[in-house]
Order: structure tokens, then sequence, then C-alpha cells
């Protein structure tokens, strides 16, 4: 059996907030059957938005002086990709798409990953997080090549921090990182 790269990208704002608790059980699923993973907490990082100059599209290398380079080569490098975030208003979070933005210089380097993605809100309706599905999918599922869509997690009914230790997305985070 291959031991696989996952790499976690959890955009909460708040460490230890309901999708960074479910990334911490993904993980221990994950990491449980030999596989090496890492999280990137985008709230420790420092990365600009993109300024639409274009640059990237002939050098691959974003013109900013930031963290994001380094997400990148985690991104391209990992066979696993998680991404996490808390819903508002319908949506990924602020830090999430910011980071999706950034991946112009070397997304086309990102290719035949498995994705995974956490989504938790107060709303108890998986429903209404499906525009944050279809999102995310825009971003891997169309401009990916060979990218494999492996899971979805919804943490729902969780609007204080923690209330997500509570539901049963805890153990679909654990069984899904078991299952990589």
């Amino acid at each position: 059996m291959m031991h696989k790269s996952v790499l976690i990208i959890s955009s909460s704002p708040r460490r230890n907030g309901n999708s960074d608790i479910l990334c911490d059980g993904f993980i221990r699923g994950a990491e449980e059957s030999g596989n090496r993973c890492e999280k990137i907490f985008l709230k420790d990082m420092k990365i600009n938005y993109c300024m639409g100059c274009g640059v990237c599209n002939s050098t691959s290398k974003c013109v900013q002086k930031d963290d994001m380079a380094d997400v990148l080569e985690k991104m391209v490098n990992a066979d696993v990709l998680v991404f996490a975030t808390p819903v508002y208003f319908y949506t990924m979070d602020a830090q999430m798409k910011t980071l999706i933005d950034r991946t112009v210089p070397r997304y086309t380097e990102m290719t035949d990953k498995e994705v995974y993605y956490i989504v938790t809100a107060a709303d108890t309706e998986t429903e209404n997080m499906q525009k944050t599905i279809e999102s995310f999918r825009g971003f891997t599922m169309d401009c990916l090549d060979g990218a494999v869509e492996k899971g979805i997690i919804y943490g729902v009914g969780a609007w204080q921090k923690g209330e997500i230790k509570d539901t049963p997305a805890m153990k679909q985070a654990y069984d899904m990182g078991k299952a990589v």
C-alpha cells in the first residue's frame, strides 16, 4: 500500500474552530493509515490578494513576496488536497478564496490530486452548502487536470466554537481520513 502525502488547508479564522477541529479528526484518521499529513492554518500565513497583473501567466511565479510560494510548492507536491472552510453567507470564507485566487502561477502543475472538502456552518441543511461546494469544484474539478473528488464532510449545526465535536461530522472526518 502506497502512503500518500496529504495537505490540509484550514481557512478557519479561529484556531480550534469547528472546521479546524474536523481537519484534526481527518488528520488523525489519515495518519493512522500511514499517510503523511501537513496542515496549513491560513490565519498564520501572510497571503496577499491577487493583483491580476498577469506576470505569472508567463513566468509561473508571483511578483508578490509572501507565504504563497511555499504553499503552492506544497500543493503541487501533495497527493491529496483537503480544503476546509467555515461557510459564511453561503460560500467559503475570504481566506480560502484568496488562497485559490493566488494559485494561478502553478495550478496547472496540480495534477491527479485526490480532493476532499470540509465545510462547517451553523445552518443545519447541507443543501444550503452546495454553493460553497460548487465554488470549490470550479477550482478543483474544472481547473486541476485529473483531480478526483473523494469526499465531502458537512459539519452542520455548529455555531459556537467546539460545537462540532458533538455532531456526526467528527466520526465522518476521522473515517474519511482513515480511508485515504
